[in-house]
């Protein structure tokens, strides 16, 4: 049994699913298997702040007896467990968006991404750490302890969405969501060795999902291979009148671009700006090596330049703010969550709310919300957040007019490989640079994809490598991804994470750090 469930967490969602289609293993077999393994490691990796076994063991066994009497028409991922960022609502489990501000409150209702897991009988495992409100780059800012990276315990995970990835990448769970609004899917992807995919804005609804940045927010797959996130992505998009920005066009060719795989004949444009001075030598190397494999693969590589990228960072993190600062006023201790009273003096309702947000929100949350704010104040709302949005618009057209020119855009995810707990912890401007690769994707609203691209000669971690599409060809991505993972798992003999030092073989739990 034990090495039945060994087996059973360490294939992929696809293998899984036709696993469960031909009876092969049983969906409360599955979902056991990540179950106890999420007993056995996340004592060491913190990748969940709630786990969901009993719900997740009894939609399980719905899907059983439902294959079991035949006649219903089941979803191909039907059995097939998530796990689930804690920024997205759900009923019947807690919500804290990793901040004290919110410990133990219990959404009213479900996220529509939610709502199709559970139409599609996708048991949730739980709810995954992220840095509180998913302000951050290493997890460290949860409310609730800092994930570790399964490839090395003493090492960031990356963030916001850090316990997502790696959950994903401890075998926890085979598939999760996150949120990226500034590369909080991509950025832990690439230093965990997972897939990490943010969509087109507006091609999976954001209802549900506590609101950061409203107009950079995205919720999107994390998975281990491309086609898995092709293939959740399919189950969560669509559109959905509960979203105003929700878009009607129809995403439905993914899956069937993943497992197309063709790049002869693509045009992938290297940005300039975006690889080079700055970047660790070994995300370089493996950048470099994933260019020619694409070559050797039938793709034609050009240059593009996007001069306006170099404002990208400070554009983003005037934007950002600003709209944190408008979406966390809800959080004010009188209509849901925390809610701490003066020790003394009058208890007005300002009084309330200035107590209630010192004790529930962390420092990093803090400061965004002050940067924000003043960003908007009288007098600099035009020098500062005006200015940004004009920034914006030259990244787009930079955008623009680079896929006049390419098919796709490739660039390395982050600038280093995962550092060390702590070590920026101090220094916001340090962790901040973390994102100068994914941040202008969601200035633009474009797609992006990020994947393993082997490990850096340095430190032996893993190193990301980002595709960019323009807007609408999420489809795009998955056709070049699944061409490039297809080349380096050849080239690293298999797929990244069976070379990982914590997690080692089948038989092997992580713990202890390199």
């Amino acid at each position: 049994m034990t090495e039945l469930k060994n087996e059973l967490i360490h294939h992929s969602a696809a293998d899984l699913a036709a696993k469960l289609a031909a009876r092969e293993v049983s969906a409360v077999e599955v979902t056991q298997a990540h179950l106890d393994r999420i007993a056995d490691v996340d004592g060491q990796v913190n990748a969940f702040l709630h786990v969901n076994s009993e719900e997740a063991l009894a939609v399980a066994a719905e899907v059983d007896a439902a294959r079991a009497a035949g006649g219903e028409e089941l979803h191909a991922l039907a059995g097939v467990p998530i796990a689930v960022k804690d920024l997205i609502v759900t009923i019947g489990q807690p919500t804290t968006a990793g901040s004290k501000i919110l410990e133990g409150w219990h959404s009213p209702y479900d996220a529509t991404v939610v709502k199709k897991l559970r139409a599609a009988k996708m048991p949730i495992l739980g709810k995954t750490n992220l840095d509180e409100f998913a302000m951050g780059s290493s997890t460290e800012h949860s409310a609730f302890g800092p994930t570790r990276n399964p490839w090395d315990l003493e090492r960031i995970p990356g963030g916001s969405g850090g316990g997502s990835a790696a959950a994903v990448a401890a075998f926890e769970a085979p598939l999760a969501l996150g949120t990226d609004t500034g590369g909080s899917i991509r950025q832990p992807g690439a230093v965990t060795g997972t897939v990490g995919m943010k969509p087109t804005y507006g091609a999976v609804s954001r209802y549900g999902a506590i609101a950061m940045a409203s107009s950079l927010d995205q919720i999107g797959p994390v998975s281990r291979t491309v086609l898995d996130s092709a293939l959740l992505q399919e189950v969560i998009g669509g559109h959905d009148p509960f979203d105003s920005t929700s878009l009607t066009d129809p995403f439905n060719n993914l899956v069937a671009a993943a497992r197309l795989g063709n790049v002869a004949g693509t045009k992938i444009g290297i940005i300039k700006e975006l690889h080079g001075e700055g970047y660790q030598a070994g995300v370089e190397n493996r950048f470099n090596e994933s260019l020619q494999l694409l070559k050797d693969a039938g793709a034609e590589i050009v240059e593009v330049s996007c001069p306006n990228l170099k404002y990208a960072l400070g554009a983003y993190y005037l934007i950002m703010p600003s709209e944190v600062s408008s979406n966390l006023a809800k959080f004010d201790g009188v209509r849901f969550g925390l809610r701490v009273l003066p020790k003394d003096g009058p208890m007005t309702i300002e009084r309330v709310m200035g107590a209630t947000r010192a004790a529930g929100f962390g420092d990093e949350v803090k400061r965004r919300i002050i940067l924000g704010t003043y960003a908007l104040s009288a007098g600099y709302y035009d020098a500062y957040y005006g200015s940004a949005q004009k920034v914006r618009t030259l990244i787009q057209r930079d955008f623009d007019a680079a896929f006049a020119q390419a098919d796709v855009l490739i660039s390395p995810t982050a600038p280093t490989t995962a550092f060390k707990l702590g070590e920026k912890l101090d220094d916001p401007l340090a962790m901040y640079l973390n994102d100068v690769a994914t941040i202008p994707a969601n200035l633009a609203g474009i797609p992006g994809l990020s994947l393993p691209g082997g490990l850096a000669d340095e430190d032996g971690l893993p190193v990301g490598i980002q595709l960019l599409a323009p807007a609408r060809e999420d489809a795009r991505l998955y056709r070049v991804g699944a061409v490039l993972e297809s080349v380096l798992e050849e080239k690293w003999g298999g797929p990244m994470l069976a070379q990982a030092p914590v997690l080692g073989s089948a038989s092997t739990t992580a713990g202890g750090s390199n």
